[in-house]
């Protein structure tokens, strides 16, 4: 499990716009005017989401080929190495940046705190990490993992200089610049990653691809922010910034505790090889929740929040949110698992193999993941950000104690193997969900059954695509499994669409026309459309 959600607020500045060096006249104007907002959330929501799939394009063609020239065994090593440093990523004071997006005063002084509280944050952490590698080598059994976690530690050593002009950006809702600095970090990356395995470095080749991407993306963000301060490290009438970076790390430490517990768990259990099957089939899996719907909830938490100031009830902008996520997010994954065998061959080869189980079975339980995921946003912008406290906490209980039955074999008692842990997903996913819309769903005033009859047609034309692409490999199944992949694909895209165009012709309409008009919808209602 990978994906941490950056939740961020749009507010307002007392400052005048010469306050902080690079700050620029429009990010202090008042933006009374609905359409112009509701404008600037759709260019946001294009520019984050648009890059963000650019380069994830980039990225994944770079996996691919990189997986072909490594082994199961290099993937096992570097997810341990993760777990460590994701462990202390809570700590790396991204929080205290997000609040530089929230508070109503800003000045220079209160920016250069928060870069001093960065810069303290990740000059221990990375400290920290250097000298407690041998002890998590140690842990998992594994010598070499020590080496990694010691160059790894420089990552660290980015985060002020990324956190702090990305949240600044942000305030402004200039996520254009953000994604063209994303953009080149992820060829930067690639390359890296490529050169490094063609060469036969292994394992290497997946540790300095993010060191390269990280520094890329320091440099890049600084210059495209045209911030220049020297940190200050009294942290002396900030509190009120700590005080809600402090809140939002405590989530995103049971989040981590949540996301991190299968490796952490399967690490000492299983087989290298088999762990790194497993790691890369959920690399696969979360590409959708992992990737794509981070971005939409940080747009979306702004477009909320607007809302919310505005005194507009938030279910209605809710529920069209989740149609439009599980719309996309529901036929990818149903599809998925029906072609993971000639998914697997086709993008990672024969040598892959043994996660085609792991893939079509993680795929089931993704669409509740998904579902669940794009709660958080809407009661964050409510100010309640208990709620998203709890839900956090329950999944760092539910999680881990799925993953502690399914190593042991989940349904199938006494066989420690990978397809433990899925049936951990098919377990827990389900349960977070349902105590996530449990703790969401009467706060936005929206019901269960409301939900339902907005998720009602994805259902049924998700079961529709299964049906004929499952027939179609039963009665007319090709041997080259990219031919397969592309025929199966091909009808169940089809027969999705068709469904829809049959049956529910204006819930295509009505998504359609809130996606593309601009002037003729007032700015909160395109605004929560847009979220």
């Amino acid at each position: 499990m990978k994906p941490i959600e950056s939740d961020s607020l749009i507010g307002e500045s007392g400052a005048t716009p010469d306050a902080i060096p690079g700050a620029t006249p429009h990010a202090y104007r008042d933006n009374g005017d609905d359409g112009g907002f509701a404008n600037r959330v759709r260019s946001a929501v294009a520019w984050r989401w648009g890059t963000q799939v650019a380069a994830q394009i980039i990225t994944w063609t770079s996996t691919i080929l990189v997986v072909r020239l490594l082994d199961p065994t290099d993937y096992g090593l570097f997810a341990m190495s993760q777990v460590v440093i994701t462990a202390l990523a809570f700590l790396n004071g991204q929080s205290f940046a997000t609040s530089i997006v929230q508070t109503d005063r800003l000045d220079e002084r209160r920016v250069a705190q928060v870069f001093g509280m960065l810069l303290m944050s990740n000059v221990t952490l990375a400290t920290i990490q250097f000298f407690s590698a041998p002890y998590a080598a140690q842990y998992f059994g594994e010598p070499m993992v020590a080496d990694l976690l010691r160059i790894q530690a420089v990552i660290f050593l980015t985060i002020p200089f990324i956190a702090l002009p990305s949240e600044w950006l942000a305030r402004q809702l200039q996520f254009r610049k953000q994604g063209q600095v994303n953009m080149i970090s992820a060829v930067v990356g690639a390359v890296t990653a490529l050169t490094l395995a063609w060469l036969g470095h292994g394992v290497w080749a997946l540790v300095y691809a993010p060191i390269a991407m990280f520094v890329t993306r320091a440099v890049g963000l600084t210059l495209a922010s045209g911030l220049r301060l020297r940190p200050v490290f009294n942290p002396s009438g900030a509190w009120d910034m700590v005080t809600f970076g402090g809140t939002l790390t405590l989530c995103q430490l049971f989040w981590i505790i949540q996301s991190q517990s299968d490796i952490v768990i399967a690490g000492r259990l299983l087989p290298t090889y088999d762990l790194g099957l497993y790691s890369e089939a959920l690399f696969l899996t979360l590409i959708v929740t992992g990737r794509f719907i981070p971005p939409i909830n940080e747009v979306a938490l702004a477009a909320y929040s607007e809302l919310h100031r505005a005194n507009k009830p938030l279910g209605p902008y809710y529920l069209r949110t989740a149609r439009m996520v599980m719309m996309v997010s529901a036929p990818i994954y149903i599809g998925l698992a029906l072609t993971s065998e000639a998914a697997i061959l086709t993008l990672f080869g024969e040598k892959w193999s043994g996660m085609i189980p792991i893939v079509g079975g993680l795929a089931l339980a993704m669409p509740a993941f998904a579902l669940q995921l794009i709660c958080s946003p809407v009661t964050n912008a409510m100010g309640r950000p208990k709620v998203y406290l709890f839900t956090a906490i329950c999944g760092a209980i539910i999680m881990p104690s799925a993953f502690l039955w399914g190593v042991n074999g989940g349904f199938l008692e006494g066989e420690s193997t990978a397809m433990g842990l899925v049936h951990a997903w098919w377990v827990a996913a389900p349960a977070l969900l349902a105590v996530t819309l449990t703790m969401t769903l009467p706060r936005i005033g929206v019901s269960f059954l409301a939900l339902a009859r907005e998720l009602a047609p994805i259902a049924l034309a998700c079961g529709a695509m299964a049906i004929a692409v499952y027939s179609a490999q039963k009665y007319v199944p090709l041997d080259t499994p990219f031919f397969d992949l592309i025929w199966n694909a091909a009808i169940g895209a089809s027969v999705y669409a068709a469904t829809f165009l049959l049956f529910f012709r204006p819930l295509v309409h009505e998504t359609w026309e809130m996606l593309r008009k601009r002037d003729g919808v007032s700015g909160p209602a395109a605004a929560g459309g847009a979220g």
